[in-house]
């Protein structure tokens, strides 16, 4: 089929409306796909946007579609002709969905990843990202973060009853983007640090950024009181035209804790962040105060807090193709 064409008719377009982004990706672009959890995947070149139930969505521009059709035109900018004959051309080499039904999913037990013998790959690799010993061994001794078999990250979310309910992995292979929730994690039990002498809590995107931020205070004051921390293991923002709620994570925080008044989100700086940011505000009920607190420089505040102790190290991030190098030498140029 040429792809010269300036014009599809009808049924052509349809033929292209029946192929699902998942399977489209799965044939014909599989080095784009990064499993995210059990049920979800992200993109690599686009970690925004997460593929779910025959469905896609792109959080960072709310956008969101079903077929690969929708996505080659929104996302990847091509013209409507082009876009179907794209998809036509990939279909003469595999069959297509031609309708997606979401199964029923059978609920996925929570187990957590088996620990390695130390904790000295996590410790090399965190320490490398900014994180001092010290703060490390406190939170490895709580359990919050540990080392697991495969020498990734773990990053643990306790219930009231202080169970593991949740665990997020990171490599810890400074050239590697593996990220993904441990399976039949519930959202609801992200990381988290609680501190009952305190009224504000302060809101990450990540663990990672949590831990940065708490890095950051004790420099500024090593006798500072902790405050509490909760990441909520990824971007949040409502769809279009939906009513916001509060993150699962959040939510569920401020029912376990309700000495809670006054809430810090320090999202990342980018528009997504602040998009979610601005929604979480407006979706909090009445009885809290709340500020947008992005960092000051960098992207998020492992960023800054790489900036600020002039750590030059590679950090390999999802929709690059090589590492990036931070120092605050390069920031100021």
């Amino acid at each position: 089929m040429s792809l010269t064409k300036s014009y599809v008719t009808p049924q052509e377009i349809e033929q292209a409306r029946q192929l699902d982004l998942l399977s489209y990706l799965q044939q014909h672009e599989p080095e784009e796909l990064v499993r995210f959890s059990s049920h979800v995947y992200t993109l690599r070149s686009h970690d925004s946007l997460k593929i779910s139930n025959g469905k896609w969505y792109q959080w960072s521009t709310g956008i969101g579609g079903v077929s690969a059709l929708d996505y080659l035109v929104k996302v990847q900018g091509m013209d409507f002709v082009s876009a179907v004959l794209r998809v036509l051309e990939c279909t003469r080499y595999a069959t297509p969905t031609k309708t997606y039904t979401p199964k029923r999913a059978k609920p996925t037990e929570f187990v957590m990843p088996a620990p390695h013998e130390n904790n000295d790959r996590v410790a090399a690799y965190l320490t490398g990202r900014g994180l001092s010993e010290d703060l490390l061994n406190m939170y490895f001794n709580m359990g919050l973060v540990y080392e697991d078999r495969r020498h990734n990250c773990v990053f643990v979310g306790f219930d009231k009853d202080n169970v593991p309910r949740y665990a997020m992995l990171r490599s810890s292979d400074p050239s590697s983007t593996f990220l993904r929730e441990v399976e039949g994690s519930d959202k609801r039990y992200s990381f988290s640090a609680p501190h009952s002498g305190s009224k504000t809590l302060f809101v990450f995107e990540s663990a990672i950024d949590c831990l940065s931020f708490i890095e950051l205070q004790r420099m500024e004051n090593p006798l500072r009181k902790p405050d509490n921390y909760l990441s909520l293991s990824g971007v949040y923002r409502p769809r279009n035209g939906e009513a916001a709620d509060l993150p699962a994570a959040l939510n569920e925080y401020l029912l376990r804790n309700g000495g809670i008044r006054h809430i810090a989100l320090c999202l990342d700086n980018d528009d997504a962040g602040v998009k979610a940011a601005m929604a979480i505000c407006a979706a909090m009920p009445e009885g809290y105060t709340t500020e947008l607190l992005p960092p000051e420089v960098g992207k998020d505040y492992n960023e800054q807090l790489i900036l600020r102790k002039h750590i030059k190290t590679p950090v390999k991030t999802r929709g690059t193709q090589s590492a990036r190098y931070h120092t605050m030498e390069e920031k100021e140029r």
